[in-house]
């Protein structure tokens, strides 16, 4: 298994057990399932409670949301109102980007501007219908994931986007 992790905060954003497909060559998208899952539902075999116990009724906990989220302690920004305070953001997250390129992989630096422009482009005409994530930090100075639903064959089906250069791949 394969853990993605942002370079500059070090959080935890995915792992390769979803489904990825990776966009021209600095975006991954990765599709991501809603899911409710309830917290202290256990179950001990030969644990029977009393009927008095199991009429007072217990308080159980339901936490519903995206599968990478809950699984990578995901947690969504409000920290860009419009698409200026965005641009601004990924302006800087570039050069952060760009400096890291240059020490670690310095082949990669003109696919990543090239393409990267082109992709935030394309991506920056939806900017009202993404959501932002950053990691379990909730340092912004870090990645900012984007999600977006999508209809796919009928269905609204949430995909995660992450740039590639901005990670690195810790296997297990």
């Amino acid at each position: 298994m394969r853990i993605y992790k942002d370079i500059i905060t070090g959080d935890e954003m995915f792992s390769d057990t979803y489904k990825i497909k990776l966009v021209d060559e600095v975006i991954y998208e990765v599709t991501a399932k809603l899911v409710q899952r309830t917290q202290g539902d256990i179950q001990i075999e030969g644990f029977n409670p009393s009927a008095e116990e199991a009429d007072e009724g217990t308080d159980t906990n339901v936490e519903t949301g995206l599968d990478i989220v809950l699984n990578h302690r995901l947690v969504e920004t409000y920290a860009f109102g419009d698409k200026k305070s965005y641009t601004l953001y990924l302006k800087d997250y570039m050069k952060k980007l760009v400096e890291k390129l240059n020490e670690k992989a310095p082949d990669q630096v003109d696919v990543f501007k090239t393409n990267m422009n082109k992709v935030m482009k394309d991506i920056l005409g939806r900017f009202k219908e993404l959501q932002f994530f950053t990691g379990e930090s909730m340092d912004c100075d870090g990645m900012v994931a984007m999600c977006e639903y999508r209809d796919i064959d009928g269905q609204q089906v949430p995909i995660m986007m992450f740039f590639k250069h901005g990670l690195e791949e810790e296997k297990f």
